[in-house]
């Protein structure tokens, strides 16, 4: 299983608190809401799948963007979702804003909508697998530097 991913985690002192280490070795915290038995210290797993996707998404514009030659100095992401209010939460709409700190013009803008329905639509493997059960809608827009 040469694509196999693996991660482990830990529980912190028995709370809701948990570290966690993946193939990079790299440590990282889970945490969820105090009156729900968290210490509110580290972001909820369900945040953390809005920061995977972003950052599934965002580094695939950003590889797309630098093949194109498109100047920037800066993108920036926000998410926004929308849970269900019946158990389980999911994620019943996603919107993500990118804004990218250019000095290309509407050039750049066009590069930029083209390299994330690019990563939406082929390269992004978060989105592929959130896109079966999530309206997933995209902006794009540029500041110019």
């Amino acid at each position: 299983m040469s694509n196999a991913l693996k991660v482990n985690l830990q529980s912190l002192n028995q709370s809701m608190t948990f570290a966690a280490k993946g193939m990079s070795k790299h440590w990282h915290m889970i945490d969820t809401k105090e009156e729900i038995g968290g210490n509110a210290a580290a972001p909820a797993p369900m945040e953390m799948v809005l920061e995977a996707l972003g950052g599934c998404t965002g580094m695939d514009a950003i590889a797309i963007l630098k093949k194109k030659r498109t100047s920037f100095t800066q993108l920036d992401i926000e998410l926004l979702g929308e849970r269900s209010d019946e158990h389980p939460k999911v994620f019943t709409d996603i919107n993500i804003k990118f804004t990218l700190h250019t000095d290309g013009g509407e050039k750049a803008l066009k590069d930029l909508e083209q390299s994330v329905k690019l990563s939406s639509e082929k390269y992004c493997s978060v989105a592929a697998m959130l896109r079966e059960t999530v309206n997933i809608t995209h902006e794009s827009k540029i500041v110019e530097i």
